[in-house]
């Protein structure tokens, strides 16, 4: 019958305050749950790039650096700040037991750049000895980074081949990483030469309150990788033990406060999607149940009319599935614009490492929002359409019921 066919379109725009009383419920569904699993899987993908870029056991720092308010997020993620402990304490800790890689870094937070209104952290390496950041930035330029060269991170508004300038010392640009989701993607790398020779114009020209420094004599981070045959408990208790002054860490600690911090975020996220979902199929049940019986008379005329209970319940299923389907894309565009183009905002407020999974799961997890929102309808209206079955259509059109 043409009829049953038009109805569900029919029913749906002849009752538009409920119909889009029941898109809103799921725009709301699917809002909440396309956001919330972007949220946490970026989250974890920001994660399991830091843990990709940290490479050492064991990260030494000096003593005074713990007074530091973010210390740990220099060290770990890129934030901007500084410290230094005389270079003595890498030849101490190199003569230890149990290590097998041992390698310093040098920081440097630069006031202002020519690329952008933001500070930025310099961060230098030693390409003889380094274990950590070589690795990722030969995968970016495929090869070392010559003296006045810069690796910059992925948010910073510069290409290959530009220049930078930090304290009058103009650098090139030899390659851009890949984003990580911290404060790396605003931070620049180069090697020892290069910011030794940044540090010292930064003294020249007074811009810094590390006057009594002498770069060549200092480090600011030792970043170690325990030999085979020791644990990292080992080496880490001998270095705390015999080279004083300094603070040594467990690099897998670190990033596991920040897991837990993570798990704690993804449990609330998860909490709220729950509620908001069960409260969700609450209302769509109550509110098909009431419009079954609101329109028993309607589906008792469809029946003398020659309409069988199967193509009832199948109307009433197709408008669940119109209904929550429309609302089901609406949502997922609408959280798609919340999170995509304000994922920096979001990051910000967390302060936690925050990365964008790629298209391909951002698509995946759409579809599946999707596919959720449309089985919530049908569930939730599988029961009306059963009941249609259960209608005696004389006592109905007797007006008996």
């Amino acid at each position: 019958m043409k009829l049953t066919k038009s109805l569900p379109f029919r029913n749906i725009a002849g009752r538009p305050a409920r119909s889009a009383a029941l898109v809103i419920l799921t725009v709301l569904m699917a809002v909440t749950m396309i956001c919330g699993t972007l949220i946490v899987s970026s989250l974890r993908t920001g994660l399991n790039a830091l843990e990709a870029r940290l490479g050492a056991d064991i990260m030494t720092v000096p003593a005074s650096a713990l007074s530091k308010q973010n210390f740990e997020n220099v060290i770990m993620q890129g934030s901007r700040g500084y410290f230094y402990m005389d270079r003595s304490y890498l030849d101490k800790a190199a003569e230890r037991e149990g290590i097998e890689k041992i390698s310093p870094q040098l920081y440097l937070a630069s006031a202002s750049s020519s690329c952008c209104s933001v500070p930025l952290q310099i961060i230098g390496y030693d390409p003889e000895t380094d274990f950590t950041v070589t690795p990722w930035i030969k995968r970016s330029m495929g090869g070392e980074l010559k003296d006045l060269d810069v690796v910059v991170g992925n948010d910073l508004s510069v290409f290959v081949g530009n220049t930078i300038t930090f304290y009058g010392v103009e650098c090139n640009v030899a390659a851009k990483l890949d984003k990580t989701g911290t404060d790396l993607d605003t931070a620049v790398y180069t090697n020892m030469n290069t910011i030794k020779t940044l540090i010292r114009s930064s003294l020249e020209l007074g811009m810094n309150d590390f006057a009594d420094i002498d770069p060549d004599s200092v480090v600011s981070c030792i970043l170690i990788k325990v030999a085979g045959g020791y644990t990292v408990d080992e080496v880490l208790n001998d270095l705390n033990l015999h080279v004083r002054r300094t603070k040594s860490f467990k690099t897998a600690d670190m990033v596991s406060g920040i897991a837990g911090s993570l798990e704690g975020i993804s449990g609330l996220i998860g909490a709220l999607i729950c509620a908001v979902w069960v409260l969700g199929l609450v209302i769509l049940f109550l509110a098909f149940v009431m419009s079954v019986n609101g329109r028993k008379k309607e589906f008792a005329v469809l029946r003398v009319t020659g309409a069988s209970r199967r193509k009832l319940s199948g109307i009433v299923m197709s408008e669940a599935l119109m209904m929550t389907v429309t609302g089901a894309v609406i949502g997922i565009l609408l959280g798609l614009l919340i999170v995509l183009p304000f994922n920096g905002v979001i990051e910000e407020s967390m302060g936690m490492p925050f990365l964008l999974p790629d298209t391909g799961v951002v698509l995946l997890f759409s579809v599946l929002a999707l596919i959720v929102s449309a089985a919530a309808g049908a569930v939730s209206a599988a029961y009306s359409a059963h009941r249609i079955g259960c209608i005696d259509t004389g006592v109905i059109l007797r007006g008996d019921n």
